[in-house]
């Protein structure tokens, strides 16, 4: 789906990715559903295709014989014709499609978000195109319990690479696909466009309370129900702090009801959904950041999401639950602070230890956010990220040119055989057909 409101690392890797000279083009294969739109999306340049799903058997034929109308997709489909009907009628069917755009836009890469449908279209495309592709790996797409390991093993075997986005995700994939396939994953972080997201470090609290601002979709993997039991122990101890919570999700009605049931409902407020704008404002006029991250019951997990990132770019101290790739942003007690996410004391007392540093102890503050800065500036820069997806991009595509002249090679050998092939031509050609 794009645009997604909830997606800003795409829209950042997109701005990134076009300011550094690729010239891309987009598919979507779901429509929007979001009301509201961050407005860096007006400054990406590439074209947006959307895919429709067939509603009738009439228009899944009609698009079906658009696709095949386009010869070279015509001629690939009765080889793949037995993995095309292992797919979703959908999956299927706008394979086709992306298959005759991708080569109507002389398309030489195929990369897709998310191990999941998208994937499945890329893969299916690329069979027909011979167009290599690649998929970045985030979260939901490998933790969830419904995750389908060999249909992820069969994704990742068939792409020229794979992109984890941080150490934990390689390892994990690494784990659970086998060594065959660990030399696929390369580490690419998710980025931030830095010049966005100034540096404003703390003076010192900002007022008699702590003002705490929590951000992220309400669902159970952000641990939000433990931060609301963790500021009922605050008020409880005498220590009254008030929270900012953005976003909307399914578990918004439970969560409104929690903080009523608790007596907080003058110091919670539920903003909704906001702009990475709008969110970066509020990062800079509160005092901590509150990221109670937790494993949830499905086993879906954060990788490493982008408002931390920003959190730590602008300069506010930043709690985090120690979860997947969190610890590798955050370093207890240098750059920000871990906790469990589902332990409601340990939130609170972290709360109660940094609220306190910050009127006690402002250097000691600022050395954590310095760090904290220079850690994502380093690791996160999304020009950065850009140069080395472009990298890999262009090297799947000279790949696949070698290849196929390889292929023409042998096949123009088997015709025309030489009376006395050179030692340096057989090496040759066994070397290259040993790499494809």
């Amino acid at each position: 789906m794009y645009p997604r409101f909830s997606e800003t690392f795409i829209v950042s890797e997109i701005l990134a990715r076009e300011a550094a000279g690729e010239d891309l083009v987009i598919f979507s294969l779901r429509p929007s559903t979001d009301t509201r739109f961050h407005p860096e999306l007006a400054r990406v340049r590439a074209e947006v295709i959307h895919i429709d799903r067939p509603s009738s058997a009439r228009s899944f034929w009609q698009t079906f014989a658009e696709a095949a109308a386009e010869p070279r997709v015509a001629a690939a489909v009765p080889g793949h014709l037995g993995e095309l009907m292992e797919l979703g009628h959908d999956d299927a069917i706008q394979a086709l499609t992306l298959a005759r755009l991708a080569l109507d836009h002389e398309v030489t890469h195929l990369h897709a978000h998310f191990a999941s449908v998208s994937t499945t279209v890329a893969r299916a495309a690329s069979a027909l195109t011979g167009i290599p592709y690649s998929f970045t790996t985030h979260a939901k797409d490998i933790f969830h319990e419904d995750v389908v390991l060999t249909d992820l093993a069969r994704k990742t075997a068939d792409a020229d690479h794979v992109i984890a986005i941080s150490d934990f995700n390689r390892r994990y994939l690494s784990r659970v696909l086998g060594p065959e396939l660990a030399d696929r994953i390369v580490v690419v972080h998710n980025g931030l466009e830095i010049d966005r997201f100034p540096y404003r470090p703390k003076q010192g609290a900002t007022g008699a309370a702590p003002s705490l601002l929590a951000v992220g979709r309400l669902v159970e993997k952000k641990g939000f129900t433990h931060l609301i039991d963790a500021l009922a122990r605050l008020r409880a101890e005498g220590m009254s702090c008030r929270l900012d919570l953005v976003g909307t999700g399914p578990l918004e009605e439970e969560l409104r009801s929690q903080s009523h049931a608790l007596g907080l409902d003058d110091l919670v407020t539920f903003q909704g959904a906001l702009t990475q704008a709008e969110v970066r404002d509020m990062l800079t006029d509160h005092d901590i950041l509150v990221s109670p991250f937790v494993i949830g019951s499905d086993g879906n997990a954060d990788g490493l999401p982008t408002v931390l990132l920003e959190g730590m770019a602008t300069g506010i101290p930043c709690i985090a639950g120690a979860v997947t790739a969190v610890p590798e942003a955050i370093d207890h007690g240098r750059t920000g602070w871990l906790v469990d996410g589902s332990d409601g004391a340990n939130i609170a007392s972290t709360i109660a230890e940094v609220a306190a540093a910050l009127r006690t102890d402002p250097a000691g503050i600022r050395a954590v956010t310095d760090a904290a800065r220079d850690r994502v500036c380093r690791l996160h820069d999304s020009a950065v990220q850009a140069g080395q997806l472009g990298r890999l991009a262009d090297a799947a595509a000279e790949r696949a040119t070698d290849h196929v002249d390889d292929r023409a090679a042998v096949a123009v050998g088997a015709a025309n055989p030489p009376n006395e092939p050179t030692a340096t031509t057989a090496e040759t050609v066994r070397e290259m057909e040993s790499v494809s």
